[in-house]
């Protein structure tokens, strides 16, 4: 919206002087900054009143795992689906600050919400029935799949440069693998499992949002360079003209997790359920592929990719020896079965982000 009034400005004379001032978003930059402080002010400002609408029509709120630590036991009655206060937040950011002639914001915003739908419906179904498992784990992925496929069939005829459907690697400037039209199946699979992973790590107050939040800040940064010729040359790195936009929508994320974080910190008045985990997990996968710094999303997304190879390695382990390699799946509840407390686990989980972080940005000049 705020991105039309310039243009609506240019459309009269004797406009000079609003004109001058308006014309201060054009710039991403300062696009980013305000989406950022829309996403935060929306969900501090209606956070409360969704918490409490929640908390009255899910009752005894999610489910919570007899199997799992005992401590979790205290957080039952504790509402879910807090991946709408993000998902709101985002929106109203994105809608608000963003492009809106730019196609890759509006892919990248169909795949989060679409995965949104996808984890709210397996929240409904879980409160509802008062279980923790939702819908079928293979309807639930091939929907996922479908929505991933779509998109990168999407970015594909978008970017219509040969290396569109290549895949870069990290440290190398000049060497990529061509993968023709099969990259369209292995981007949807980085987005699939980039939301699943997500989802895996979202297990302790506090534990996904930030470290997504830290991805998220990175990738508003690596799109924000991709986008720009001038920096894509300097670094060496794939330009991808008209997806310096996407950190405008990274802006309106790290935002709505600022403002979910604040209620969401131990001990958590809502919990973000697959509703927000499968969202955001989806849309960083979405930006990666969009970008071309998949390989950096292992990097940057270290953690995710951990949980998921416990859990994994586990399931494996115990199918072919009878042994499970860890106490408990995923790895955060290991550590919590050897006596780490909750704020230990998330609090180092949130080192480890930061660290991984820094060395995925650190691939885009050691080339």
């Amino acid at each position: 919206m705020f991105y039309w009034l310039i243009e609506l400005s240019n459309t009269f004379p004797g406009f000079g002087a609003v004109r001058t001032f308006l014309n201060v978003f054009r710039y991403i930059t300062f696009r980013t900054g305000g989406a950022v402080v829309t996403g935060a002010l929306f969900v501090f400002l209606f956070g409360p009143w969704i918490i409490d609408h929640l908390r009255i029509r899910q009752g005894k709120g999610q489910p919570i795992r007899t199997d799992g630590p005992q401590s979790h036991l205290a957080k039952k009655g504790t509402p879910t689906m807090g991946g709408l206060m993000i998902l709101s937040g985002l929106t109203v950011g994105t809608v608000l600050w963003a492009n809106p002639l730019n196609p890759y914001v509006w892919i990248v915003l169909a795949v989060t919400l679409g995965f949104g739908f996808v984890g709210f419906y397996d929240d409904y179904l879980k409160v509802t029935k008062q279980t923790t498992s939702g819908f079928g784990s293979k309807l639930r992925l091939l929907i996922e799949g479908a929505i991933a496929l779509v998109a990168c069939y999407a970015l594909v005829r978008l970017n219509r440069d040969p290396a569109s459907t290549a895949l870069t690697i990290p440290f190398l400037k000049d060497t990529v693998l061509h993968f023709g039209w099969f990259f369209v199946i292995f981007g949807a699979f980085v987005i699939v499992g980039s939301g699943n992973a997500v989802n895996l790590t979202d297990g302790l107050d506090g534990l996904a949002i930030v470290p997504v939040m830290i991805a998220t800040a990175s990738f508003a940064m690596i799109a924000y360079l991709a986008g720009n010729a001038v920096f894509a040359e300097y670094l060496q790195i794939k330009y991808v003209a008209g997806t310096g936009e996407l950190a405008v929508l990274c802006g309106a994320l790290l935002g709505a997790g600022l403002g979910f974080l604040w209620f969401n910190a131990p001990p958590a008045s809502i919990f973000m359920g697959d509703t927000g985990s499968l969202a955001l997990g989806g849309m960083l996968g979405a930006i990666a592929v969009a970008v071309k710094h998949e390989i950096v999303l292992a990097v940057i997304g270290g953690l995710f990719v951990l949980e998921a190879v416990s859990v994994i390695v586990q399931v494996v382990s115990f199918k072919l020896t009878g042994k499970r390699i860890f106490r408990m799946a995923p790895i955060h509840h290991h550590f919590e079965q050897l006596g780490w407390t909750e704020p230990q686990i998330v609090i180092r989980f949130w080192i480890i982000s930061v660290m991984l972080a820094l060395a995925g940005l650190s691939t885009l000049k050691l080339r």
